[in-house]
């Protein structure tokens, strides 16, 4: 005898309420991985564990050891299984990582590449972690909303501290090394171009300060636009706290004397003008154009050098540098052009590549590079086709910001190696991740849609044939 399911999926209902409660849960414990990743400096690290002390890894580990569990005692209870592409193609790069790490061990490595790729598989796993994680503990609405308010409030105050960094021209976040038990270098990020401080946050490098400002910045916007995608109305006072984030971002866009920073501000920016609503568009462009005549008037030089990274981009050394890094691209992936030199082996001291998709061929040649930008297309297309199931206005807007997202950091990875940057890195993961729980959403959305036309066909059957 077989046992057929119910024909109305009620449990999918559950996906737009919240979520029941449990002592530990998949948004605390990525609440948790986003504050060690935006609050603690990149460079930070438990001294006694070396390269592999950084708290964000760390805890991604973690999560994904808390994955696997809850996926050993999960029960199929909610009638509703939903194809996630995310997670088939992280599987492929992962594959791909390791079938390159024995191939590379088989070729024999200097003893210092061995180390370095044992690093990057365990950054595999800590990212998978947070994908993972976000993707099947995800459930609801409810809680993905609040994850994605805790990311803008979280950049928020990281472009504040970036912001800050230029006014005074400290680090500010140089008391983490005072701490005992961790070490990172005196020098904790800051730059300067043209006498312009070059902030970074608490990031390594300032592209990839850029790269996870810019990154959630559709995020941040779509928060705005929602009123923190709450519904029912909205006082003033807080439709105004919550374009706060973003004003921050564009202000710490506008001082970081990036290339990188103004182009993903402004495809993050444009590609979201189509969700904003139209009474906001006119006030948003005006507020935009001043916070930026303000800034370049309230800092001397800012526009000169600005104007210069675009006008000189030719004889820029940063720009050579990528194009004589295409020139000798052949001579390092001709050995293994399928499954490349092994995933974290390849050392600066052969050469720099500030180029991720560049540096993907060489470590994990062609299906390396096919697997990664794979990630980047199935968590764009699980956004976009949540959107598409949904009649539900946050999670159209979600959908839609997300896959900006996904966008915008896929461009910024040309030009920069931003997987080797932790907040570049974890950002990309997390976000596809919040790509496979909207396609939950919009899912289930659909399913209850369904079910609720068969309830309504039955109710009326006169409407059958309309």
């Amino acid at each position: 005898m077989t046992i057929e399911r119910p024909a109305a999926p009620v449990p999918a209902l559950r996906h737009r309420g919240i979520s029941t409660t449990r002592d530990v849960d998949a948004l605390t414990l990525l609440t948790v991985y986003l504050v060690l990743l935006l609050a603690v400096p990149s460079n930070i690290t438990i001294t006694a564990l070396g390269s592999l002390g950084r708290p964000a890894l760390l805890w991604g580990v973690v999560l994904f050891v808390f994955w696997a569990a809850s996926r050993l005692q999960q029960h199929d209870d909610l009638g509703l299984p939903v194809r996630q592409p995310v997670r088939f193609a992280f599987a492929l790069l992962v594959v791909v990582a390791l079938v390159s790490f024995a191939a590379a061990l088989l070729r024999g490595q200097p003893a210092d590449q061995v180390s370095p790729a044992m690093t990057a598989l365990v950054r595999l796993v800590s990212w998978g972690g947070v994908l993972l994680l976000a993707v099947d503990g995800l459930t609801t609405m409810h809680d993905i909303t609040r994850l994605v308010r805790r990311i803008a409030i979280g950049v928020g105050l990281l472009a504040a501290l970036g912001i800050a960094q230029a006014l005074t021209g400290q680090p500010i976040v140089d008391f983490w090394t005072q701490i005992p038990g961790l070490s990172g270098p005196d020098d904790l990020g800051l730059g300067e171009r043209g006498g312009v401080v070059r902030s970074a946050g608490t990031a390594i490098h300032p592209l990839e300060y850029a790269t996870a400002l810019n990154a959630a910045l559709p995020l941040v916007i779509a928060v705005a636009v929602s009123n923190g995608f709450r519904r029912g109305a909205a006082s003033a006072r807080s439709s105004i706290l919550w374009w706060l984030p973003a004003a921050l971002v564009a202000a710490s866009a506008i001082v970081g004397v990036s290339r990188s920073a103004i182009i993903g501000f402004a495809l993050a920016s444009l590609a979201m003008i189509p969700m904003l609503p139209r009474r906001y568009r006119l006030i948003v462009v005006i507020g935009g154009g001043s916070l930026a005549a303000g800034i370049i008037v309230a800092v001397p030089g800012l526009l000169g050098t600005t104007m210069s990274l675009f006008t000189g981009a030719g004889d820029d050394p940063s720009t050579q540098s990528r194009i004589s890094g295409l020139d000798r691209l052949t001579d390092f992936v001709s050995p293994s052009p399928l499954i490349g030199t092994g995933f974290g082996t390849f050392l600066p001291r052969y050469f720099i590549f500030d180029d991720q998709w560049v540096l993907m061929t060489v470590e994990l040649g062609l299906l390396g590079v096919l697997a990664f930008a794979g990630i980047f297309a199935a968590a764009i297309w699980s956004a976009l086709r949540a959107r598409r199931l949904s009649r539900e206005e946050d999670v159209s807007l979600l959908g839609y910001s997300l896959a900006v997202s996904l966008l915008v950091v896929a461009v910024l990875f040309v030009f920069f190696d931003g997987l080797s940057f932790p907040i570049s890195a974890g950002m990309l993961f997390l976000l596809a991740g919040l790509c496979g729980a909207t396609l939950t959403i919009g899912t289930a959305d659909a399913a209850a849609e369904r079910v609720a036309s068969v309830h309504r066909t039955a109710a009326d059957p006169d409407d059958e044939g309309l």
